[in-house]
């Protein structure tokens, strides 16, 4: 599948505020640093369409992005930011679960992860929430062109490892890079097969 238009739909806090277009939809979420703008524009071949920054938190919203007229990519805030305030970080939670659990047209959660490093205790709780709840989700190891391919390997083989210890079926899972666009085509590949099978 190739993307030919991606347009800003619009920003929310609630699923009562998102568009109102009834639309498949395929959202990305991640912790902080992890990648996630960088990878949404490498997605969609437009280096400014989500805006990246170094601040933790700085996304806060709900974004909806149109693709080609026929379904959104969502950019969900970031989880698990440890230095921001209490009470930021609970309405950043709250955003987050009314979108995941009350958005009825979500297909697929991306949920990223740094393949740099062993998954963190937050993404394995993040991740066993998801299937607890039979929310659909897979996961995309991010900045995969930071390791060697033999180190990458070894790195999701010890993530996979500490995933089977909650999950009998791990969910599907593909590494990217917004530099060199590893895992563009095998992505929407995945994002195409869904919407096929919905129409």
């Amino acid at each position: 599948m190739k993307i030919s238009e991606a347009i800003f739909a619009g920003s929310s806090v609630r699923v009562s505020g998102k568009p109102k277009r009834e639309l498949p939809e395929f959202a990305f979420i991640g912790r902080s640093n992890v990648g996630k703008s960088s990878l949404i524009n490498m997605l969609t071949g437009n280096g400014k369409l989500a805006m990246t920054s170094s601040t933790p938190g700085k996304t806060k919203v709900v974004n909806h992005f149109l693709i080609n007229d026929k379904w959104y990519l969502v950019d969900l805030p970031g989880y698990g930011y440890a230095k921001l305030p209490d009470r930021m970080r609970r309405e950043i939670v709250e955003v987050i679960r009314d979108y995941i659990h009350n958005s009825v047209q979500m297909q697929t959660l991306f949920v990223l992860v740094d393949s740099r490093h062993d998954i963190g205790a937050i993404d394995v709780d993040f991740l066993s929430e998801l299937g607890e709840n039979g929310i659909p989700c897979a996961i995309i190891f991010t900045k995969a062109d930071k390791l060697g391919p033999m180190a990458l390997q070894k790195q999701i083989e010890r993530d996979m490892e500490i995933l089977s210890h909650t999950w009998e079926e791990l969910p599907p899972m593909f590494t990217s890079s917004s530099q060199t666009g590893l895992g563009r085509d095998e992505i929407l590949s995945y994002i195409g097969t869904i919407l096929k099978s919905i129409k």
